[in-house]
């Protein structure tokens, strides 16, 4: 099993996660006007970073592996929150 499906699981004890930015909530500007409302986390677990992404009632939408060189960069998350709603994760 991936680590990021690990995680989403929670199969990996929270313990084992270093926590790098709490739950944070955005409103991401889709297409056309419309947005959706979603909460973020990033986190370490050994050398990989991660971000988890929820809808506000919690419920699970995706659990992105960061890239080596985006991994510390706070400005790169609201972006990549963008990126995984309009092109991973095709919304409703």
């Amino acid at each position: 099993m991936r680590d990021r499906e690990k995680f989403r699981t929670g199969e990996f004890e929270t313990m084992s996660a270093q926590l790098i930015q709490d739950w944070t909530e955005s409103q991401v500007l889709l297409k056309f006007g419309t947005h959706k409302e979603v909460k973020y986390k990033v986190y370490k677990h050994g050398e990989k970073h991660f971000q988890e992404i929820r809808d506000l009632d919690d419920a699970p939408i995706h659990t992105l592996e960061l890239p080596p060189g985006l991994a510390m960069e706070a400005n790169s998350y609201e972006v990549l929150l963008r990126y995984v709603l309009l092109d991973v994760v095709q919304p409703r």
